[in-house]
């Protein structure tokens, strides 16, 4: 067997009925996992790690591809295999909407980006009017037409999520919310201009495996799967004044909460 560094990865269990290259791949897991292979580090090569467990190169090729389908590592052709970079965003939930933050002309985007250290950008930007789907409408009040918003968010130029924002067309008709650039600190900013204080969000969060053209979208490594998050806002007098859509990169976040004892 080729000798790998002392502790790297450990020997095949001869005893198990659990196929040779899962034991591999459960192996790799283990070491990036506690940091013995850093973010954009290269895996041992195919070679070594077929003289290394003894196996031939394809059953080193499964247990690769393992990884890759889990989003962990990514292939470079005529590189190797590496351990794909993880920047995750803290998305606080508890302060992202915070009215502080809007005040000081800053979206909740930026106000992540910037907590990240990293540089944030919007494109694909495109807003019409449309009849709302059933599931909308019955959360925004039965509105027969809406104002979409539709954009994609980048961190360093990486695409990371993207948003589909619904207003009642009598609120935003007309308005800078209607605009391509909303102005300092985002639509809720103009929303609250319009006498619409806003005053509790309500979100659902789950997790699944991207659509093809999601995967397109944020440019997805095979396996990685998205969170959907469909946020509706509520203004003081209890009326829902915008639903918001969003599918995000499940690798580039951490969705932290704040929740009280009492």
């Amino acid at each position: 067997m080729t000798a790998l560094p002392s502790g790297l990865l450990g020997v095949l269990d001869a005893t198990s009925d659990r196929a040779v290259f899962r034991q591999i791949a459960d192996q790799l897991r283990e070491a990036i996992g506690k940091g013995h292979f850093a973010e954009g580090a290269k895996l041992p090569s195919e070679s070594e790690l077929v003289g290394h467990y003894g196996v031939s190169r394809m059953t080193v090729r499964n247990a690769l591809s393992v990884l890759q389908g889990e989003g962990l590592v990514h292939s470079e052709h005529g590189k190797g295999v590496f351990v794909r970079p993880r920047p995750p965003v803290r998305r606080l939930a508890s302060d992202r909407f915070a009215r502080h933050h809007r005040d000081q002309g800053k979206s909740a985007f930026t106000v992540e980006a910037e907590a990240a250290g990293s540089h944030s950008q919007v494109d694909n930007l495109q807003v019409r009017e449309e009849r709302p789907s059933a599931d909308v409408s019955a959360r925004l009040g039965s509105p027969l037409r809406v104002l979409v918003r539709h954009r994609r968010y980048l961190l360093d130029g990486r695409p990371v999520e993207f948003a589909t924002s619904y207003l009642p067309l009598d609120i935003a008709k007309g308005t800078p919310i209607a605009a391509p650039n909303p102005g300092p600190g985002g639509i809720y900013a103009r929303l609250e201009e319009l006498g619409h204080r806003l005053e509790r969000f309500e979100e659902e969060v789950r997790a699944r495996m991207p659509t093809p053209p999601e995967a397109k979208t944020l440019r997805l490594a095979p396996g990685v799967p998205v969170i959907r998050l469909v946020r509706t806002a509520y203004d003081t007098k209890g009326r829902a004044v915008e639903v918001c859509d969003t599918v995000m990169a499940a690798d580039a976040y951490v969705l932290a909460y704040e929740l009280p004892a009492q």
